[in-house]
């Protein structure tokens, strides 16, 4: 299209294309037959497809989108390419999966492992900056499963998916509290402060006198609750 074609106020243009009306007409057709090969391609790469995403099978969805983006909207373009990659792309994720299900390593080098962000009531900071997990991300996490200090939390793993598993403590220690300091009246109804010290930035249990964390090296401490 020239550069003199192109003016506002072209409402054909802007609506309806360059493309005749009997076009709209085979999208109605070619919407149908890429909306079946992408049910098809979904249901042959499985369950988890619905679910949270790997990283493979975020770039098979990826993949998949961009096929069938050129077919629906160019009428010079025909659909076999997009059936054609559509095939490719569940072949290649059906090998990546069954490798990785054979082969240890390989799932943790293109999928990714579980990384521990909390270990016996303590935030290991070094695994959370790797991870790109902030403090409040993990705390608004263990919020919503109903925690109210680390010392409810045996283990936070954070999975590959990008999902997060909590395991709690069978035995409930003081700790660190995470519940948010603004809301003081919410705070002194589900939560005691107790004489015992925990690191603030750590949540780690301190012993009696005022050198550092062990764990972090911070100076901050503040009382546990439970």
């Amino acid at each position: 299209m020239k550069k003199e074609d192109i003016y506002f106020g072209d409402w054909q243009r802007m609506f309806v294309g360059d493309v005749p009306g009997g076009f709209y007409w085979e999208v109605v057709l070619r919407i149908a037959v890429i909306y079946i090969v992408l049910m098809v391609s979904m249901r042959l790469m499985g369950k988890r497809m619905a679910s949270q995403l790997s990283r493979n099978e975020m770039i098979a969805l990826v993949s998949l989108a961009a096929a069938i983006g050129v077919p629906l909207q160019a009428p010079d373009r025909g659909i076999l390419a997009a059936v054609v990659i559509a095939v490719v792309v569940v072949l290649v994720q059906q090998s990546l999966a069954r490798l990785a299900t054979r082969n240890q390593r390989f799932e943790s080098a293109t999928q990714g492992d579980l990384t521990i962000l909390i270990a016996d009531s303590r935030l290991d900071l070094k695994n959370m900056k790797v991870s790109g997990i902030t403090k409040e991300k993990a705390f608004s996490q263990l919020r919503s499963n109903g925690i109210r200090h680390l010392g409810e939390v045996k283990r936070l793993y954070f999975e590959a998916d990008g999902s997060f598993t909590l395991i709690r403590n069978a035995d409930v220690p003081p700790g660190l509290g995470i519940l948010p300091e603004s809301d003081t009246e919410f705070v002194r109804q589900v939560c005691r402060p107790v004489s015992a010290h925990v690191c603030r930035r750590c949540g780690y249990a301190l012993t009696q006198g005022l050198g550092p964390c062990e764990k972090c090296g911070s100076n901050e401490r503040v009382n546990g609750v439970e």
